[in-house]
């Protein structure tokens, strides 16, 4: 039998008795069954009476100071004293209290213990022996929470809960942390947590309850999951794991798919930690694109052409580089090619391209354009040697990034990552450009309508948005994932659905 009700543990952290009320009920309808309550947010003296008839669940008790990532900011005597309140109040069937004070804090009838460490600056070096002397003492569940500043940091703390001595739950904060918030379950963790509502702020990369129930197979995951993921930097808005975990629920594969943000530079070393804990398959974004063709062993004929991959697997013999992003291109162009002035469609053979960017998709495309033939090709990009690299690869033309609207061309196709959440309100080419039958491709896709695509539309272009090229590579990559073909309406449905806001409760009166 579980020591914990549920898999996730989520929290509420309001200023206002009301909103804390409010949260926890809706937490409830929203399947939440287990909850902690962070009283250190409250901003008056908490009164348990008004809490009480929304206890509808078991709660976990928490007052944290400010160095541990708290809100309490006064006495640490004054602080203790609460947590014992706390614990004889009988509203709390888990109680959290750090490490270096839990020796003077006793059990006290049926309540739990969870005793916790928190570093929000690092993972320290002598962090196994931190765990060590925890282990010592009096707890029912051990936390243990650092910031991961690369990816060996994930390895260290996931290790610590593989070979953990007593139960323990376990994470790293910050984006390149977030994947072991998840991963921790298949290691071994009781449980992981959740915000109710993120708009609290409060730890780095904590992610929702509603984004984990609809983005990650939580109750699945165990040791026998098995492991994929996208590696880009930023990552944490992509919409590849909605859709490779909605394939992955659909086809009954005990499988997850994760964000894994890896600066520019650390390829290698992620990597290689991460094929240490398993994963046999990633998608590849920017600014890796390049990097990964070069670091595999075996490459499609795609990638030789290119230089870069867009889809690693790994194998016994190494790594195997693909890239999904050149035939899913073509796929993509062939359903909205130009129309001239009679309303006729035109040869792709025929047209001028221009693509903006010199980045790894931009070379994908390229060199899938430069394959059938097109009658010509503009590279432009903010650096032009690699511009004209490029060019002289597909036998195209490099244009300085400052002369890209001095061009006539039938295609515009948009490489670079401008016009990508957050930076929605800017676009790479002046909306005076486009013109009627022009057909205008986007690769961003988050959002799917950017002010780019929308400012096409508005001059009545034919558009290609970002999601229809990401739908056929996905669909590619989920394939040699998995050796299923999956259903390209199905994900386009999944990602419909991905789309979707996700609204927290809202509160209008200031906190």
């Amino acid at each position: 039998m579980s020591l914990v009700p549920d898999r996730i543990c989520t929290i509420i952290a309001r200023t206002r008795h009301k909103m804390v009320t409010l949260e926890l009920e809706e937490a409830v309808k929203q399947g939440a069954k287990f909850l902690e309550l962070r009283l250190d947010y409250v901003a008056k003296a908490v009164d348990y009476r008004r809490l009480a008839p929304a206890k509808k669940c078991a709660w976990l008790g928490t007052f944290r100071r400010a160095v541990d990532g708290g809100r309490y900011g006064g006495g640490e005597s004054e602080r203790q004293m609460f947590i014992r309140q706390m614990i004889v109040s009988g509203m709390f069937e888990w109680i959290d209290i750090e490490t270096d004070i839990a020796d003077s804090i006793r059990r006290f009838g049926s309540v739990k213990r969870i005793v916790s460490y928190h570093n929000l600056n690092e993972t320290p070096e002598n962090l196994e022996e931190i765990y060590e002397k925890m282990t010592q003492q009096d707890a029912d569940i051990l936390k243990v929470v650092t910031t991961a500043q690369n990816t060996t940091d994930n390895l260290r703390l996931l290790r610590i809960l593989q070979k953990a001595k007593k139960p323990t739950v376990g994470h790293c904060i910050g984006d390149i942390g977030f994947p072991t918030r998840i991963l921790s379950l298949k290691y071994g963790a009781p449980f992981m947590y959740a915000a109710f509502n993120t708009e609290r702020g409060i730890a780095p990369g904590l992610p929702s309850l509603k984004e984990l129930k609809r983005l990650y197979p939580i109750a699945a995951i165990d040791s026998q999951t098995r492991l994929f993921g996208v590696i880009g930097d930023p990552v944490a808005h992509s919409y590849s794991p909605a859709l490779h975990n909605g394939l992955f629920h659909r086809d009954k594969i005990n499988a997850l798919y994760l964000p894994l943000r890896v600066p520019r530079g650390a390829l290698k070393q992620a990597l290689d930690d991460y094929q240490s804990l398993g994963f046999e398959g990633y998608s590849v974004t920017i600014p890796h694109k390049e990097a990964a063709a070069a670091l595999a062993s075996s490459v499609d004929p795609q990638v030789i052409q290119s230089k870069a991959a867009n889809t690693l697997l790994v194998k016994p013999e190494g790594l195997i580089a693909a890239n999904s992003d050149y035939k899913a291109a073509l796929e993509s162009l062939m359903t909205q090619l130009p129309i001239d002035e009679n309303g006729t469609t035109r040869n792709l053979k025929d047209c001028t391209a221009m693509i903006l960017g010199a980045g790894g998709a931009a070379r994908a495309i390229a060199h899938a354009l430069h394959s059938v033939g097109i009658h010509h090709l503009y590279i432009t990009s903010r650096t032009l040697e690699r511009s004209e690299q490029l060019a002289n690869e597909v036998q195209g033309k490099a244009v300085e990034w400052g002369r890209r609207h001095q061009l006539a061309c039938d295609i515009l196709i948009n490489c670079t990552p401008i016009g990508m959440h957050p930076d929605l309100d800017a676009s790479p080419i002046h909306f005076s450009y486009f013109k009627p039958g022009m057909t205008v491709f986007d690769t961003v896709y988050n959002p799917e309508n950017t002010l780019f695509i929308k400012e096409a539309r508005q001059r009545a272009c034919r558009v290609v948005t970002g999601i229809e090229m990401f739908v056929r590579q996905a669909a590619l990559q989920y394939e040699m994932f998995t050796g299923i073909t999956p259903d390209l309406e199905v994900m386009r449905e999944i990602m419909r659905q991905a789309l979707s806001p996700l609204r927290p409760l809202e509160e209008k009166d200031e906190e």
